[in-house]
């Protein structure tokens, strides 16, 4: 059976940088570093996989120090008008922005659904900003994994702020408010939650609600709205870190609510590091990613393990068949693979 965790130094080609190399201008906030060990942490092949994974581990000791905020909503309710006006407004609070956009592409042929660089033109040209699209290619579990290490790498280049959007329409959610320390839902007016394609699972996950598009005629339509979605969290029950979500309007076009929603942010980081919640849900979500990547790596070593692979396959064939149930075939593959 091949090493699950293999040599770092084993694979590195004489014309990539080493973790090390990438570390010292990484830490000072270079913008060619960062985006460099960030292509290390999304590539396929195997030696650059290495080098980033060198990377993340001498760049943890100077991460963990943003604040991570997740943003959701279906397409058209505004989310890149609303992270470029938000991403601006807190550049000028002398903020560091970084903007990690979960591009959940086609799993048909791997097209993307998202565009954020060009949406987002006048924040990808704000020297405090940074944004960086991350394409799952169909991959929940991969997505997630390298958001996370993205994550660190940003935090290490000094970004105080990681902002990260998912397109609002799949499972991506509830990845990202596992990764996330505050999680916002943009909301529209005047269309019901079937429209919307909001769960309701997704609205309790959610520390704010921000009814978006609130100009012109609409302004009164998102006021109202605001109000039902008020009165809905409260049938909702109470979330285990004492925070009540917030529910406020926004117009990301006229630029109101931006603040309303940045004081909400800093109250919530207030309360739950006062109260001890912040750093408890951080120390629960490194647990999380410790045994997703148990899975991702066991997944791994039957796609890399010939022999394991043929008996995976065959189980995986029984199991589609029904002549086999999948609990006991899963467990049968693994005494497989470690026999």
């Amino acid at each position: 059976m091949q090493n699950i965790n293999p040599n770092f130094k084993k694979h590195k080609t004489a014309k990539d940088p080493s973790a090390e190399e990438l570390l010292k201008p990484l830490k000072t906030g270079n913008r060619a570093a960062l985006s460099k060990s960030l292509t290390m942490v999304e590539s396929k092949k195997e030696e650059h996989r290495l080098i980033a994974e060198k990377l993340i581990h001498l760049a943890l000791p100077f991460s963990g120090n943003s604040v991570r905020v997740g943003i959701t909503g279906v397409p058209g309710v505004g989310k890149s008008t609303f992270i470029e006006a938000f991403g601006n407004y807190l550049t000028e609070q002398g903020k560091k922005v970084a903007v990690l956009a979960i591009d959940p592409s086609s799993n048909k042929n791997r097209g993307s659904i998202l565009g954020d660089k060009t949406r987002m033109y006048e924040l990808s040209q704000n020297e405090n900003a940074f944004i960086r699209p991350s394409p799952s290619a169909g991959s929940l579990g991969g997505v997630a994994r390298k958001t996370r290490e993205s994550i660190i790498l940003c935090e290490a280049a000094g970004f105080d702020i990681i902002l990260i959007e998912t397109v609002g329409v799949g499972q991506s959610e509830t990845a990202v408010k596992s990764m996330v320390d505050f999680f916002m839902l943009l909301m529209l007016a005047g269309a019901g939650d079937e429209l919307q394609g909001i769960k309701r699972g997704i609205m309790e996950m959610a520390d704010l609600l921000v009814v978006n598009k609130a100009d012109g005629d609409n302004a009164h339509k998102a006021k109202r709205a605001a109000a039902e979605y008020k009165r809905a969290l409260h049938l909702f029950p109470p979330n285990s870190n004492a925070w009540t979500p917030r529910v406020q309007t926004c117009s990301a076009t006229e630029k109101t609510g931006i603040e309303e929603s940045w004081k909400v942010i800093s109250e919530f980081e207030n309360q739950q590091k006062t109260k001890g919640y912040f750093e408890e849900t951080r120390k629960q979500q490194a647990i999380d990613w410790f045994e997703e990547s148990i899975g991702e790596l066991l997944l791994s070593q039957f796609r890399k393990d010939k022999k394991a692979q043929i008996n995976f396959q065959s189980l995986r064939t029984q199991v589609q068949e029904g002549k086999k149930e999948a609990y006991s075939a899963a467990q049968e593959a693994v005494r497989f693979l470690f026999e």
